[in-house]
């Protein structure tokens, strides 16, 4: 069972191949150089230098954001930018720090800008052990299609905090009410730098626990998820070490799992740089 490759996959961001996107000094972002270099056409937004790629535009937020919607704009127009999703997310220096601008979710791994969202287990004890509820994602997803996936997923946007966003996905994913969605405990993060075809997925996973009743069915609303499965832990954890068959990032969530239930333990040779390596991205 080889589960640091995932770690690894998931953390494939080599910095050389990439410039820090400042705004007033700080980073917001990470670059290629080869979408730095795309960006050049557009001196009013960007100074791109050597060392360092600039967000030059002066003005508040909602001056930046809509320069960078334009850019955006152009980008679709071209087939550089994947596709428009119509979703925002407020870009910040740090977790906790004032918005800086909003960019669509399409175009966030193109600049490589931190995006967050929240990943949460559904368990369930019994007698043999504890067992997951495990999603399948749709055939059409834009993003790992008919993998499997946690009982509830999402990317925090729109202006949504952590427990809202919770909140929303449980309702549209799997017809959690609020009520039992109360009952989740935030258990920590995971995070990772991983180059993808259009630039940088630099990510924060929130991580929440939620033991469900013996009564309780998922059922999906949003289409996005095809079917639900109850998977006993040690073979979603199984699975995950000697196969693909779960999206990138939930392979990251399921370990972790693993890690705070006692699924692996520290006689494991791996154990600690499973522990390491579930927070590289965070810096």
């Amino acid at each position: 069972m080889n589960l640091l490759r995932h770690i690894r996959a998931c953390n494939s961001y080599r910095p050389e191949r990439f410039l820090p996107l400042l705004l007033d000094g700080e980073r917001v972002g990470h670059l290629r150089r080869d979408n730095a270099e795309i960006l050049r056409r557009f001196p009013a937004v960007f100074e791109i230098g050597a060392d360092a790629a600039v967000l030059r535009v002066k003005g508040d937020a909602a001056a930046r954001t809509a320069a960078l919607d334009a850019v955006v704009e152009a980008l679709v127009a071209e087939g550089l930018v994947a596709k428009w999703r119509n979703e925002v997310f407020a870009v910040s220096s740090r977790w906790g720090a004032p918005p800086v601008f909003s960019l669509d979710r399409g175009a966030v791994s193109f600049f490589g800008v931190r995006a967050y969202g929240v990943h949460m287990n559904g368990y369930r004890r019994e007698k043999d052990g504890v067992w997951l509820w495990i999603g399948r994602r749709s055939p059409v997803k834009l993003v790992s299609p008919g993998k499997l996936d946690n009982l509830v997923a999402g990317g925090m946007g729109g202006g949504l905090g952590a427990t809202e966003t919770l909140v929303k996905e449980a309702e549209e994913e799997a017809s959690i009410p609020e009520a039992l969605v109360a009952r989740a405990r935030a258990v920590g993060a995971v995070s990772y730098k991983m180059e993808v075809p259009q630039g940088l997925r630099d990510d924060v996973l929130f991580l929440y626990d939620l033991e469900t009743p013996a009564s309780f069915e998922p059922q999906n609303r949003d289409g996005e998820i095809v079917e639900f499965m109850l998977m006993k832990a040690s073979d979603a954890l199984a699975r995950v070490g000697d196969g693909d068959d779960f999206k990138f990032n939930v392979n990251l969530t399921i370990i972790d799992f693993a890690l705070r239930h006692g699924l692996l333990t520290p006689e494991n040779p791996d154990y600690m740089p499973l522990l390491v390596g579930l927070h590289r991205g965070g810096e």
